[in-house]
């Protein structure tokens, strides 16, 4: 079963790297027009070539997610391009600084929350009229399994995600009847991207600590995600909205 995107134009966030990169060229494969944001432009400009050389159509806007008047222009500028918005994945997010909720700054909070959860809400609030113009839309927002579940020294994180899902069903409710289908994705922890950043690489004792998290015994791809998104985005998912998706190799099942 092949998902298609055909003659659809979508954008995604935090598309310069990992997840948000590989959904983005996942779209093009499908046949989308792809709006690629971040605010690391140099990635986002690269996500667009690797776009470009695939033989398919992108370009790039950045965008802090946390600005409300930024997702405005991003939603601008796609529609300003090419003439409609019928897809979006809000994937942008950052992980932020590890300690317990006690001794948590409040700015650090602030920041990931205004990024994770904030920035969400600032992309559907312009995503669904632009959709409502065009007569419908699909919107996949990228959680996580630490929206389903906790995790020590990352409340802010953790409350963010958890702030995803719960956005996702209630916007899904809200527009269910006007055509526009709205889920979410819960990756597991994902190879590479983020972890690798960090230094969460095959060999480390932390690595192999959330290896044994997931049922699979192994950590999952940006690839597998980004199939997913896809589909959920496609016509093949015309009776899911409101659902929140894992793709975490078995995280969440026990």
């Amino acid at each position: 079963m092949n998902a298609s995107l055909e003659g659809k134009v979508g954008l995604v966030t935090g598309a310069a790297i990992g997840i948000g990169r590989s959904v983005a060229l996942e779209m093009a494969s499908a046949g989308a027009i792809v709006m690629v944001s971040d605010v690391d432009e140099r990635g986002g400009e690269e996500t667009v070539r690797e776009i470009l050389d695939s033989g398919g159509t992108a370009s790039f806007t950045r965008c802090d997610v946390s600005v409300a008047e930024e997702c405005a222009n991003l939603v601008a500028s796609t529609v300003g391009a090419y003439g409609t918005l019928d897809l979006a994945v809000n994937n942008a997010g950052s992980g932020g600084a590890a300690a317990t909720t006690g001794e948590y700054d409040p700015a650090e909070w602030r920041r990931v929350v205004g990024i994770n959860l904030d920035g969400v809400f600032h992309c559907m609030h312009f995503e669904l009229p632009a959709m409502l113009n065009a007569g419908g839309g699909a919107i996949v927002n990228v959680a996580s399994v630490l929206g389903l579940v906790g995790w020590p020294q990352a409340s802010a994180y953790v409350a963010a995600k958890h702030g995803v899902i719960g956005l996702t069903k209630a916007a899904a409710l809200e527009y269910a009847g006007r055509n526009i289908r709205i889920a979410a994705v819960n990756p597991g922890f994902i190879e590479g991207g983020h972890l690798a950043e960090a230094g969460i690489t095959s060999g480390s004792e932390m690595h192999a600590f959330l290896t044994g998290k997931h049922a699979m015994k192994r950590l999952g791809t940006h690839a597998e995600v980004a199939k997913a998104v896809v589909w959920m985005l496609s016509d093949e998912a015309s009776f899911v909205t409101g659902a929140s998706l894992s793709v975490d190799g078995g995280y969440t099942a026990s």
